[in-house]
């Protein structure tokens, strides 16, 4: 959220916004509606059939004859408990209906974002904007909006029927309304200014915990529990102390509102007893009256409360449509979308920068045929993980083109494009779930006999048959409770399973020991079999057989050609990573 929303007083625009967001749920809009317009003569009504009980039948002494008004009145009060039970009921079903809808709606413009939003933005304040401004939205319905016109209205009514009943008694008692209005206007503006520190320091206790918590390892190693636990400590202060600031506010205001509530009670028994025994106001007005000063003030009161609450979801819903307007998606204009590819990829005169003037890849000429392998080496930083981000279009090109099976790869629709390559990462990511839904990512329409049959060919059935429940196992976030090696044959299953004609491997062998490597490179040899496959190398022992080898330095192309040709290549840099490493094998 830009500060710039924190500053506004009131978006009137954003909350047309947010009210269109219930156009698919009218009906219950209007019901909330409706139902606000019944509640509040409704509601107005108690008071003065009091007023006619005690001056048509108590003053009378005509008890037995009020018995129809009795059972009015309290036909009122239950038809009022009713209707306010499902005006309750429904404001929140309204609300709960929009922040589903909306939850969704964000998560999907999210998921298509850039990698580079992901790469700028951290990873809980997308959180907070998936999960706790949503929520808040949720408010604007439920306690804003709706309850503030139905408030407003119903003091209307009320004040029309005390005017009609009595303007001089209705004066008197709103002699101290403007005192109850400022108050109120004063406890809002300081309670929004708290709010907002409170808003304020529970995003940084929030990104704390969420940083320090995911780095718990690195915090233990270096011994620095007690450090850490001072900072936290100094963030927890400052959050408490903006916590106990809001609540003074309370403590002050609602005294306050209780003695300009007692003060116009004081007024009205004062002017309304002389008024009463000069027969200017009936005994049933004077009894009904202090009933009504009570609909007037309580709602005043409250008013302070909703629209802050009103504000703050205004806010939320800001930082929401701010993430839904961001328009950093990849084109995705393409019009071929089946079929299978062939593998073939060419890349011409290609040049690409993450950030301006400052180029990563310098004009990339490759090119790769039918079912043949790549192999990228250099040093870090010189580009490699660029050329598979381009491939798979999560970046655009700033300079040339790709083409795939002859075609500009932008021809291709991004699902699709995306759906005929498999990668397989150096830092495996595994869900919490089966290791089944790991492998098919829940997707139905791969049969378990797939997921058996790939699992076989990579080699990776026989330890999966080892595991409490086997496919059903159920790994941890992150797959904390399997090896590196055991995370790495699941993603190998899960890339072969989705059947891809291209194949990407970033350094995958790069994390695990020599003795599972000699696995991982048997599931590697069977994965590539048969596909076009591109492969990011630590380890240049496990890349001799490839088709091609690229050497990458300053994101230019150093070196193209096989193993034994590069070898061949006197004072080449591929020839001396090859001997650093050899060497090392040997010690």
């Amino acid at each position: 959220m830009s500060e710039e929303s924190n500053k506004k007083s009131f978006d009137w625009d954003i909350l047309k916004r947010v009210l269109s967001l219930a156009k698919p749920y009218r009906f219950i809009f209007f019901m909330c509606g409706l139902l606000a317009l019944i509640i509040a003569p409704l509601n107005a009504l108690r008071p003065k059939l009091i007023q006619v009980i005690v001056d048509e039948y108590i003053e009378d002494l005509d008890v037995p004859s009020m018995k129809n008004v009795v059972l009015l009145y309290m036909g009122v009060v239950i038809l009022v408990v009713i209707l306010r039970y499902f005006f309750i009921y429904t404001t929140a079903l309204l609300g709960q209906s929009v922040i589903r809808d909306l939850r969704v709606k964000v998560f999907d413009h999210v998921s298509r974002l850039k990698m580079s939003y992901f790469n700028k933005t951290p990873i809980g304040t997308i959180t907070t904007r998936t999960i706790n401004d949503v929520e808040r939205i949720n408010d604007v319905y439920s306690q804003g909006f709706i309850q503030i016109i139905a408030d407003v209205f119903g003091v209307l009514v009320v004040l029309g029927i005390m005017f009609s009943t009595s303007w001089r008694l209705t004066l008197i008692c709103l002699i101290m309304l403007p005192f109850l209005i400022w108050a109120t206007y004063i406890f809002k503006e300081k309670v929004k200014a708290a709010f907002k520190r409170v808003r304020t320091e529970i995003s940084n206790m929030n990104a704390f915990l969420q940083e320090h918590i995911s780095g718990m390892r690195i915090v233990q190693i270096f011994n620095a529990e007690e450090k850490e636990k001072e900072k936290f400590k100094a963030i927890n202060r400052k959050y408490t102390q903006a916590n106990l600031d809001s609540i003074f506010y309370y403590a002050v205001f609602f005294p306050v509102v209780e003695l300009i509530s007692a003060c116009a009670m004081a007024l009205l028994i004062w002017w309304g007893a002389g008024a009463y025994l000069n027969d200017k106001v009936s005994f049933g007005a004077l009894i009904a009256f202090p009933i009504y000063l009570n609909m007037v003030f309580r709602p005043v009161r409250l008013l302070a409360d909703k629209l802050n609450t009103l504000q703050m979801g205004l806010v939320a819903a800001d930082r929401i449509f701010n993430v839904l307007d961001l328009d950093s998606k990849i084109e995705d204009r393409g019009l071929i979308d089946k079929g299978k590819l062939r593998g073939e990829i060419e890349f011409r005169n290609v040049s690409f920068s993450y950030v301006q003037n400052t180029q990563v890849l310098r004009n990339i000429n490759f090119k790769l045929g039918e079912g043949e392998t790549l192999a990228i080496v250099g040093n870090t930083g010189s580009g490699k993980t660029t050329i598979i981000n381009i491939l798979n279009r999560f970046y655009d090109i700033n300079i040339g083109n790709v083409y795939i099976d002859g075609e500009d790869f932008k021809n291709y629709t991004l699902d699709y494009l995306r759906s005929r390559l498999s990668m397989v990462l150096q830092d495996v990511f595994l869900f919490t779930g089966t290791v089944l839904d790991n492998i098919r990512l829940r997707d139905e329409s791969i049969s378990e006999e797939k997921v058996y049959e790939a699992a076989k060919l990579i080699g990776a059935h026989s330890f999966i048959k080892q595991m409490p429940n086997q496919y059903d196992f159920v790994i941890s976030e992150r797959g904390s409770n399997l090896s590196m090696g055991q995370r790495q044959l699941i993603s190998f299953v899960r890339a072969l399973v989705f059947d891809p004609d291209i194949l990407i491997l970033d350094e995958a062998t790069s994390s695990i020991d020599t003795e599972t490597e000699a696995v991982i490179q048997y599931a590697i040899e069977k994965l590539v079999e048969k596909r076009t496959s591109i492969i990011i190398a630590h380890r240049l022992s496990t890349i001799k057989n490839a088709d091609h080898i690229m050497v990458l330095k300053d994101g230019q192309i150093k070196e193209f050609g096989r193993h034994d040709e590069l070898l061949s290549i006197t004072n080449g840099i591929y020839k001396k990573m090859y001997e650093i490493q050899f060497e090392d094998s040997a010690a």
